[in-house]
């Protein structure tokens, strides 16, 4: 990971991670990540026998996403593991915190965000995905009636179930497939299975170890449960070094693109600090899907909606204010947009709730990939196709569908000086 994170208050319920901490070099006794070399043909023998080795007590052992391992470690114990041949480099274990969520008035049973990018009507809506999608956040509410989830792993709280203690999971879920029953709301791939992977705690405090978990376990079980996306709405400083972080010893870009060799197609959110997104990760790695934010308030183009309840200065389809955005021809390469302001989503225990941020605007993406992938059944034209491939896809299907009259402020028809959100997604077509 880059040596030094700096602690940024995040607008909205876009859980904007941000990792703080004094520079690896300088870190004194305590929480580590450590990542051994690709050479390491079992990580989970080697970690047992560094443990034997130096006297230390694995938290978390990776061998699918990472190999590697997480522990509180002396200062020797580090100097020790930096420099055994079997370790590529030791990390601090960073703390990650979110800020807190803005509830406000609730919407229609069909939230005019699910209708905007297609994938339902005020009568008709989308079958339940035919492959699974995992959302790497708070956790989910597993007795909520309106989703059909299942817990995966904690990572917060280990060997107990995924359930969400905050919130924001569950509204993202609720965003992403909420079931059509006529009850609460329609997702955007209604009753999709999705595996809660609890990363953050009840104050959406996680840390760097907590994420590598998580992706770690959707990597290790996405052929067996058939989880083909997954769904992060979190942020964090950090940068892109085109290299799957081995050039800049960054742990979490590393295990993304593990868990993307394994097909799985990641959908991040670009963050709320109204700024180039080339300074948040995941967001800035090439090979997830990061999705801007826009507002829209009817379900339809035409910028005839009223303005958004949620948050001041912002109109019915125009770029959201708040949403990061890609600024080079890397990031633009993997950028799309979303409806992310005054989106309902499930709470816990039942009923809605609404927010906004880029942490909305994801969900809809991840639903729109699932869609993609197949429902109902049936085949859809992303099957068969490769992460990279799917990424293309969606951002391709997104620009021919696009017109003048279809688009919002913002996107590359309506552009805005030095700042690229991207087209709509277009769940319609699938």
């Amino acid at each position: 990971m880059p040596s030094a994170r700096r602690l940024a208050a995040v607008v909205g319920c876009a859980v904007a991670l941000a990792l703080s901490g004094a520079s690896d070099a300088a870190a004194a006794s305590g929480p580590y990540v450590v990542v051994y070399r690709d050479t390491v043909a079992d990580p989970l023998a080697t970690t047992a026998q560094l443990e034997g080795t130096y006297g230390f007590n694995a938290r978390f052992k990776y061998a699918s996403a990472l190999k590697g391992f997480a522990a509180t470690l002396s200062d020797t114990q580090r100097t020790l593991l930096a420099a055994d041949p079997v370790v590529a480099y030791v990390t601090t274990d960073k703390t990650v915190n979110a800020s807190g969520l803005v509830p406000v008035a609730s919407g229609e049973t069909v939230p005019p965000g699910i209708r905007r990018v297609g994938a339902a009507t005020l009568t008709q809506a989308h079958q339940a995905g035919n492959a699974a999608v995992a959302v790497i956040d708070s956790g989910v509410d597993l007795k909520n009636a309106d989703l059909n989830s299942a817990s995966g792993t904690n990572c917060v709280t280990t060997g107990t179930a995924a359930q969400d203690d905050n919130g924001h999971g569950t509204n993202v879920a609720g965003i992403l497939a909420a079931k059509n029953t006529g009850s609460t709301l329609t997702g955007v791939a209604p009753g999709t299975k999705i595996y809660a992977v609890k990363v953050l705690n009840s104050r959406a405090t996680g840390t760097l170890s907590q994420i590598i978990c998580g992706i770690d376990w959707v990597t290790a079980n996405a052929a067996a449960l058939n989880i083909t996306v997954a769904n992060m709405s979190i942020a964090g400083g950090g940068s892109n070094d085109n290299n799957c972080g081995n050039t800049n010893n960054d742990a979490w870009h590393k295990a993304v693109c593990r868990s993307v060799a394994v097909g799985v197609t990641y959908v991040a959110s670009a963050g709320n600090s109204k700024t180039s997104f080339a300074s948040t990760i995941p967001a800035a790695y090439p090979e997830v899907l990061t999705t801007t934010a826009m507002s829209d308030t009817d379900g339809a183009s035409g910028a005839k909606g009223a303005a958004p309840k949620c948050k001041s200065g912002e109109k019915d389809d125009s770029y959201g204010t708040y949403s990061n955005y890609a600024v080079s021809s890397t990031e633009i390469s993997h950028t799309i947009a979303a409806p992310g302001t005054s989106v309902r989503g499930d709470k816990i225990g039942g009923g809605t709730g609404t927010y906004y941020g880029t942490s909305q605007a994801a969900p809809h993406v991840a639903g729109t990939v699932a869609l993609c992938l197949g429902s109902g059944g049936a085949t859809g034209p992303c099957s068969g196709l490769t992460p990279a491939q799917i990424v293309s896809k969606l951002r391709g299907d997104a620009a021919t569908y696009a017109t003048l009259s279809n688009g919002f402020t913002g996107d590359p028809l309506h552009p805005i000086s030095g700042k690229y959100f991207g087209y709509l997604a277009a769940a319609g077509l699938y």
